[in-house]
């Protein structure tokens, strides 16, 4: 391009890197909250002005041509570095992704206490549980158990072991009256979609012979067995920290406590705010709670 011809236009570009990304010219359209044929007229102009084509028009998707392809990497990173000069330059306030179980059952019963401690940091809450795309979804730190990669570049601190067990309410223990792991076999055990595996684990890390039968009835989230465990639905087999709460109320018992299980609960910090003074507040804070366990 000579010096004389006039640049693209930034509305132009970005109208493409988000039509490259989602594939798609009505979801890039939702994105940047214009209509889809602003971003049709936006690429067409991009598109004269580069005397290339870039996009293979046709079909529900939209499909890249090889200079598109090329285009679309360079301006996703363009766009990223954007992002992260200026969340640099000019923070918000620090956003915490967890699980909606950890938040309900661990996160939200002690943040006030890291209020009190630190009134200056300003904390919003994010509930998520999988991978993230810190700038997209304008997350600073994640709460993540290792069954999840985090995403490239991310800075991963340690947080503490998950140590997981069987609980059930009082009154289902007497009921069913369980007195040793072997009974297990016989009592309804229940489990969540999130950790279909928890039963084997739990076995596995006991060192029990082999896992209990398959489990009876299966919940979407923890925050929900946690409730049919308490109501007397049967056993789960739930990480210490998601029921250190309905063990000191006396809702729930641990017959056989907590061993360490396979997992550990770690802490995603995104590549730009590594070193930010809230950041690392935030990260002690986590880090010393997480490890005072059930005392």
């Amino acid at each position: 391009m000579s010096a004389t011809t006039p640049r693209p236009s930034l509305n132009a570009l970005r109208a493409f890197e988000a039509t490259a990304r989602l594939g798609s010219m009505t979801a890039a359209a939702a994105e940047l909250f214009v209509t889809h044929g602003a971003v049709s007229r936006h690429l067409r102009a991009l598109e004269d002005q580069l005397g290339i084509v870039l996009l293979k028009r046709g079909g529900a998707a939209t499909e890249l041509t090889p200079d598109g392809a090329r285009l679309a990497e360079g301006l996703a990173t363009a766009f990223r570095l954007i992002q992260e000069s200026v969340e640099k330059l000019k923070p918000g306030p620090l956003t915490l992704s967890c699980s909606s179980s950890v938040m309900m059952h661990w996160l939200i019963p002690r943040i006030g206490g890291f209020y009190e401690e630190h009134p200056n940091v300003e904390i919003q809450l994010n509930m998520n549980h999988g991978r993230v795309d810190f700038l997209r979804d304008n997350i600073g730190v994640a709460i993540r158990n290792t069954m999840y990669e985090p995403p490239a570049g991310t800075q991963v601190r340690e947080l503490m072991v998950e140590r997981v067990g069987p609980v059930c309410s009082p009154e289902y223990l007497r009921t069913a009256g369980l007195t040793t792991p072997a009974e297990l076999a016989q009592a309804r055990l229940l489990s969540t979609k999130t950790r279909l595996l928890a039963w084997q684990e739990w076995a596995t890390a006991a060192g029990q012979a082999g896992p209990p039968c398959e489990a009876a009835e299966l919940y979407e989230h923890f925050y929900l067995l946690i409730q049919a465990a308490a109501c007397g639905l049967g056993m789960a087999a739930v990480p210490e920290m998601l029921v250190l709460g309905e063990l000191r109320s006396g809702r729930l018992v641990a017959p056989f406590g907590f061993v360490d299980g396979p997992h550990r609960m770690v802490l995603w910090i995104a590549p730009q705010l590594e070193g930010r003074a809230d950041v690392e507040t935030l990260a002690r804070w986590l880090a010393v709670e997480m490890r005072r366990r059930a005392d």
